[in-house]
């Protein structure tokens, strides 16, 4: 995250009787469940590869180290979910209207084709999974609309991307692999782990909370550390979580492209509300040297109990993660974690942890 800024203000403690320290309960549902771990990147080359929870990977070209981006770039992916009888797929994605079919070559071979719309082409099944053979052992790939060359991603590093999703998919030494190929058969390949499941509350109709008073102003400013932050931003969003609860996401901090907020919660009658650090089972991306939660971009969509949190490492926003939360009526639940890790051109995130949500 080449562009990332911290904000290292201390959380104040202020003894004013509307201000408290007091935390969520936990419920045992919480207890229960483990942390969520999303997976990490790794890069070969001019690609990245990274796999979520449920050992879904996906592996992404980039553009060569050091080179110039180009007038028309074209990104090309390679994805698979985990377990014996998934298929594999693969993608290209480009900035373009319309649609019209799109042919790749690999050294100069027509492999494979697609129908395409607005850009975007997918590939499934036998047809995928040969490009994606031809790609690990090619030396180069083009992109062609009949005759005209759209695009040549780089396939260096595509057969350890491969060969590191085939070991991740424990299909290393099949016949379902795509790079170590073996013996074996697709009865060898490990079922995907269960997906995680959250419960979340559902957030109920009634009046927008009431707005915050001066006096909560200057306190919630002491209390997040954030008052130099808050002077000329734009004001607090708040948020009813339920009766009793409203989210507030206080400015924190800007930049060309990443607006930060710290999330409080707060309870009690307009004028006088105590306020206390939302929680999470999982810390917002820019939170690791914080010692409150940092949200970036943040939004909030009230008919799915769903927080937002999106920080780019830069404004063309090829690299930066994301997390996306649901409240379960004591904490903010991570359902989805994507991240970028190299500033290299792949305008699409990989998914790094998923779950399902349920009411």
């Amino acid at each position: 995250m080449g562009a990332k800024t911290f904000f290292m203000v201390a959380v104040a403690a202020l003894g004013w009787s509307a201000v408290g320290a007091a935390q969520a309960p936990v419920s045992g549902a919480y207890k229960s469940a483990p942390a969520p771990r999303p997976g990490a990147l790794e890069t070969y080359k001019d690609w990245t590869i990274g796999c979520d929870n449920r050992n879904r990977c996906e592996a992404v070209s980039l553009l060569p180290e050091g080179g110039e981006w180009p007038d028309n770039p074209v990104m090309v992916g390679v994805a698979r979910a985990a377990g014996p009888d998934a298929a594999a797929e693969v993608w290209v994605s480009r900035d373009a209207k319309g649609g019209g079919e799109v042919s790749f070559h690999v050294d100069g071979r027509k492999v494979a084709s697609a129908p395409s719309k607005d850009g975007e082409a997918m590939l499934r099944g036998p047809q995928a999974a040969a490009l994606a053979i031809a790609m690990a052992r090619g030396g180069t790939l083009e992109v062609r609309a009949g005759e005209r060359l759209l695009g040549r991603p780089s396939l260096a590093g595509s057969g350890a991307a491969l060969r590191y999703m085939d070991a991740r998919q424990g299909r290393a030494g099949t016949s379902t692999a795509l790079v170590a190929t073996g013996a074996l058969g697709p009865l060898a390949v490990r079922a995907a782990p269960p997906t995680p499941e959250i419960r979340r509350v559902v957030i109920p109709a009634g009046a927008a909370p009431a707005a915050l008073w001066r006096e909560e102003l200057t306190a919630l400013g002491k209390f997040t550390g954030c008052a130099d932050e808050m002077r000329g931003a734009q004001p607090p969003e708040l948020h009813r979580l339920s009766k009793t609860e409203t989210l507030i996401l206080v400015p924190c901090g800007s930049g060309a492209y990443n607006f930060t907020s710290v999330p409080v919660i707060a309870t009690g009658i307009a004028g006088r509300r105590a306020f206390r650090l939302a929680t999470f089972d999982y810390k917002p991306g820019w939170s690791e040297e914080e010692a409150k939660p940092m949200l970036v971009n943040a939004g909030w969509v009230a008919d799915k109990s769903l927080l937002q949190s999106f920080a780019k490492g830069r404004g063309i926003g090829d690299c930066g993660g994301s997390e996306t939360y649901v409240w379960d009526g004591a904490r903010f639940r991570l359902t989805e974690a994507t991240a970028m890790g190299e500033c290299r051109g792949a305008w699409h995130w990989i998914t790094t942890w998923s779950a399902r949500v349920t009411e």
